[in-house]
């Protein structure tokens, strides 16, 4: 089976892209940036260096220091896609990740898109 085409880009390549649907609803990098470390584990030095070194998103998430295990709160639909009914480990680390930018992108508060709340 080949690996789905997200799986081998770099995820340098599509972070700006997070970042401009943040800042074109009047969002912000750092809050980008937070989401991702929260998700993720990564210090912002080490996330930094992950994109320097344009590591895949399969390798990105590998090597994540410690997946959030409030991630399993993420609800909804990304992609035409339940995000809870994604079988596949990679894409719903990948998915879970777009549903927060995206909660972002449409203004919720940052301790409800952190699952503080």
């Amino acid at each position: 089976m080949t690996k789905h085409k997200i799986y081998t880009m770099s995820f340098a390549s599509v972070y700006p892209h997070y970042v401009a649907k943040a800042e074109k609803k009047g969002r912000t990098k750092a809050e980008v940036d937070e989401i991702i470390r929260w998700l993720t584990g990564y210090s912002q030095n080490k996330f930094e260096a992950q994109l320097k070194k344009q590591t895949d998103f399969e390798t990105f998430f590998a090597e994540a220091p410690k997946m959030n295990p409030s991630r399993a709160l993420i609800k909804g639909v990304v992609c035409g896609i339940r995000v809870e009914d994604i079988e596949e480990p990679l894409m719903k680390e990948i998915r879970y990740l777009d549903k927060l930018i995206d909660e972002l992108a449409k203004g919720k508060a940052m301790d409800k898109i952190l699952r503080k709340a």
